[in-house]
């Protein structure tokens, strides 16, 4: 029998997961207080793309709590119950937050075809909302513009999902402004039918998040049912490897896999019969060493054995 050994490589920690925690906290407060503000103008104003406003903000202020939790437990080292780590805890996460997206878009659709189809469409202080949605709007973008960055630096995709739920809330408030701001001069020109611009405004941002509720229950989804990596990255893999074919006699089996941040790639790497067993390790350290600078948090499996073993 022809032998065969196999040398992970040792889990790594991301310098760069520093700042994920204080990035999802600051989501949750800024949450909270545009939820409450919005609820309290909603009830002034009667409005239900306001109110539409409101029920997204309080699903916001749910998925901030679940990324908060999901990059507190992501970061954690694995242990004796989580031995590949608890970086799927951040993948359940974007798709429960998808999740919470798809339900405001059904939410915002049932309120707003219920309201054009009774009639109560009637509104008030309008230019309180208009003022209330261009501060939210504001508050949304600085707060998605820093978890952006933060989940670009970082590869979390909690953070990513929860930073595309407020960047739709920046699109869906500046458009439910606009909309109060029309209505308001509408109802000053004598034209009642500029009501009906409320609900229609909440059924086009309903399928604004749509869109972006897609995307995020997609990409965590994969993550969960261990779907390899993206073609690109896979290439730039089997170049770094092909640099150094002059050093082994070839490679197959390669396999990769990603749970939240984290990246795993196994290979069958085929070494000369001649090379010796200290030889094959310290190849196999080199070339971990190169995968993780390559791609950046990932964990290297690599099973050696000599040629024609597989043949």
């Amino acid at each position: 029998m022809m032998s065969k050994a196999a040398r992970p490589a040792p889990p790594t920690r991301t310098p760069a997961g520093e700042g994920k925690v204080e990035a999802a906290a600051l989501s949750v407060g800024s949450n909270l207080v545009l939820t409450a503000g919005k609820l309290a103008t909603a009830w002034a104003t009667h409005s239900v793309s306001i109110l539409s406003e409101a029920l997204h903000s309080g699903l916001d202020l749910v998925a901030s709590f679940l990324a908060l939790f999901a990059v507190r437990r992501s970061r954690k080292a694995a242990d004796h119950d989580h031995q590949f780590g608890h970086g799927k805890f951040e993948s359940v996460s974007g798709l429960v937050e998808g999740l919470l997206i798809l339900i405001a878009v059904v939410l915002i659709l049932w309120r707003s075809v219920a309201r054009m189809v009774s009639g109560e469409l009637e509104i008030q202080g309008e230019p309180l909302g208009a003022v209330v949605m261009a501060v939210a709007a504001g508050a949304n973008l600085f707060v998605s513009t820093v978890l952006f960055r933060v989940a670009r630096r970082t590869d979390s995709v909690a953070l990513e999902a929860d930073a595309w739920h407020l960047r739709t809330d920046v699109w869906t408030s500046a458009g439910v402004g606009m909309g109060m701001a029309a209505i308001a001069l509408g109802k000053r020109l004598g034209v009642p039918a500029v009501l009906y611009l409320d609900p229609l405004v909440a059924i086009v941002i309903a399928a604004a998040i749509l869109r972006a509720a897609w995307g995020i229950v997609r990409q965590s989804w994969d993550h969960l049912v261990d779907r390899s990596l993206p073609e690109a990255e896979l290439e730039q893999i089997r170049a770094l490897l092909r640099e150094h074919y002059s050093e082994f006699a070839g490679f197959h089996r390669l396999r990769t896999r990603k749970a939240g941040s984290q990246r795993y790639i196994d290979l069958h790497l085929v070494v000369p019969g001649s090379r010796s067993v200290a030889e094959a390790h310290a190849l196999c350290d080199h070339l971990e060493a190169d995968l993780t600078n390559l791609l950046p948090n990932t964990e290297v499996m690599i099973h050696v054995e000599p040629e024609g073993a597989h043949e």
